[in-house]
């Protein structure tokens, strides 16, 4: 099944019951994106949530939010120059805030440290508004739980039930949608005087929660066992997002790259039959001294990530009608494992496209949250 296909039989299986289009055509919920990136979070909840003002600190991050959205709500600049009280009013904020100080392949300097410590920014600018969210999200890796035995998320957990807040967190995976596996961590946080409706809810864990989380979650204040129906069966693999044509590498550089791959994974390469295709993505890894290309072979994709170093390119190894080639994945292959629909404007050359879909949420997975728990939370939150 083709990309398009896919996505529209993704949207067709996962459509909301609820109408969160005003009349005019216009969603009637609004909110507000913090870290907003290149827009991907924007992308996922348009159809439900109009957003009425985001903010990024990365120029060539904001060029791909304005070629895509609203140019006019978009502030470019530091967040710690932000003033709470000039925002406009809204029903959610969303806040995806750094993950380097959190991730396993960066430093794990915590979350208070300076980069991923900015989310302390975003609490602030919380509590200088006069009128609050009462809905607020906030998205990071899952090192957010994993690191610091779970001290880093605790620390987040508690500042949000001070502010009056009932604070639930979940991990979705990206491959549950799309062929990417890329787990994320989501926190959902509403008022505490607000009415949850019965069906958001779980009294114990549930498939939301992996192991690392429920061990984090024992005995915090203010929990909830966020609840979401499973979604149904993922429909394309890798190679429905592949770009045939692209370019690949010259057969020195193709044999160099193959070299590097364990026997085990060469030996599949080689022993499957020449009219069988095969796609597989890879990263370069320095084990016990030496580079090695780690291939996989199951249909999904590594986890994307920012193109800061070359072991953090992810490449392609396609064997088609006998013939093995390797190159770097494209911005465009890269967007599709993100969720982006090829109409999707992504201005700049490859590193500024591959940042800005390797440092973003995955658009089925922001609109699945928003369908299923996040504009029925907010609906429930602003009922007249």
């Amino acid at each position: 099944m083709g990309m398009r296909a896919a996505v529209a039989v993704f949207q067709e299986n996962n459509r909301t019951s609820h109408s969160p289009i005003a009349l005019g055509g216009q969603p009637r919920m609004t909110m507000l994106e913090f870290f907003a990136g290149s827009g991907l979070v924007a992308q996922g909840l348009g159809n439900l949530f109009k957003v009425v003002w985001a903010n990024d600190i990365c120029p060539k991050k904001a060029a791909v939010y304005r070629a895509n959205h609203d140019s006019s709500i978009f502030h470019l600049g530091d967040i710690c120059e932000i003033n709470g009280d000039t925002l406009p009013k809204a029903n959610l904020a969303w806040a995806s805030f750094p993950c380097q100080d959190l991730s396993l392949a960066g430093l794990v300097g915590g979350i208070e440290a300076k980069r991923s410590g900015m989310v302390w920014q975003w609490l602030r600018i919380m509590d200088e508004m006069s009128v609050k969210p009462k809905v607020l999200v906030a998205e990071n890796v899952v090192g957010l739980i994993s690191t610091a035995e779970g001290k880093n998320y605790q620390l987040l957990h508690q500042a949000l039930h001070e502010r009056g807040y009932r604070v639930g967190a979940i991990v979705l995976n990206a491959m549950r949608f799309v062929p990417q596996s890329r787990p994320r961590v989501f926190i959902v946080a509403v008022d505490k005087d607000m009415d949850i409706p019965f069906h958001l809810t779980d009294d114990q864990p549930n498939w939301l929660h992996p192991a690392a989380l429920k061990k984090v979650a024992y005995g915090l204040p203010g929990w909830v066992w966020w609840h979401m129906p499973i979604p149904s069966h993922r429909y394309i693999s890798l190679a429905d997002i592949i770009e045939w044509d692209a370019p690949v590498d010259s057969e020195h550089t193709t044999q160099k790259n193959l070299d590097m791959m364990p026997e085990r994974h060469r030996a599949i390469l080689e022993k499957a039959p020449q009219n069988q295709t095969i796609v597989a993505t890879g990263y370069k890894r320095t084990r016990h001294g030496k580079q090695v290309l780690e291939v996989r072979f199951d249909g999904i994709a590594g986890c994307l990530r920012t193109p800061e170093g070359g072991s953090s390119r992810q490449l392609v190894i396609i064997k088609r009608s006998g013939q093995i080639s390797t190159r770097l994945l494209t911005v465009r292959e890269a967007a599709r494992l993100m969720g982006v629909p090829d109409s999707f404007v992504i201005p700049g050359g490859y590193n500024e496209g591959y940042k800005a879909m390797g440092d973003a949420v995955a658009v089925p997975v922001a609109e699945y949250l928003g369908q299923h728990l996040l504009f029925p939370l907010v609906e429930a939150a602003y009922a007249r």
